[in-house]
């Protein structure tokens, strides 16, 4: 039952994020929560098809709303972080990975309370800011679910960076890293193909999420939302670093 219900809050939580209720951060808490009843190698692999199933909603939302100078910058290293992060996916210990998922949700978190900071910063592009950007943000994508960090750092600093055009490149740029990861993700072996048919039902609570996330997009306030969020992710983000038990525990 444990599963159940952690597994149907995955599926809203994802609709959620891509529908544009709260940004990155209800995804940030997929991995962690599952994490907890699972392998937190096979959270990172059974949030993917969910992930990839959405993005379809979040392109249509923002179709060509994208940056396509900053796509081509960050899109390269990107698809090379997936690939390192994904081959780091396959050895790593259990416990090990806990602590990474846990780390790497922290710094996410760390980011979002900094992030309105940002864009006020006086800053001179550099191309290679970009490259580590995108490599980076491929990199935690595959890890844990949270490349987000370091991408969307990168746009904020970047001067007329409007919100629909940081919300469509960055929809665009994550739409391309999870598909990638799919076919690395089946070649290295990482997929089971049995315990994702298990979870089929979830992918039907994204669409009437997502359809609720745009709804609710101006009718309450974001950033209240986004701070509801943000307390189970500190809390689950210090469990993981700190738990020294490698199983489902």
């Amino acid at each position: 039952m444990n599963e159940i219900i952690v597994f149907a809050l995955v599926g809203v939580l994802v609709g959620f994020s891509k529908g544009g209720l709260g940004g990155p951060v209800p995804v940030a808490l997929t991995v962690p929560m599952l994490s907890l009843l699972i392998d937190p190698q096979v959270a990172v692999v059974l949030v993917l098809p969910l992930l990839i199933f959405a993005d379809g909603f979040a392109l249509y939302f923002y179709w060509k709303q994208w940056d396509r100078h900053y796509i081509g910058l960050m899109l390269i290293p990107g698809l090379l972080g997936v690939v390192l992060g994904a081959f780091v996916l396959k050895d790593i210990d259990a416990l090990t990975l806990k602590r990474i998922i846990g780390g790497l949700t922290l710094l996410a978190l760390i980011f979002k309370i900094a992030s309105d900071r940002l864009a006020a910063m006086s800053y001179r592009p550099r191309t290679w800011h970009g490259y580590f950007a995108g490599l980076a943000s491929g990199f935690g994508s595959t890890l844990a679910n949270v490349g987000a960090p370091p991408f969307t750092a990168y746009l904020l600093l970047q001067p007329q960076m409007t919100p629909r055009r940081f919300i469509g490149t960055t929809t665009l740029f994550f739409a391309v890293m999870n598909l990638t990861k799919l076919p690395g993700f089946m070649l290295l072996g990482l997929f089971d193909l049995e315990r994702l048919l298990s979870i089929a039902w979830v992918f039907a609570l994204i669409p009437p999420a997502v359809m609720v996330a745009r709804y609710l997009i101006d009718r309450i306030n974001q950033q209240a939302f986004e701070w509801l969020m943000m307390i189970p992710l500190f809390v689950l983000s210090l469990y993981l670093l700190l738990n020294n038990c490698a199983a489902n525990c």
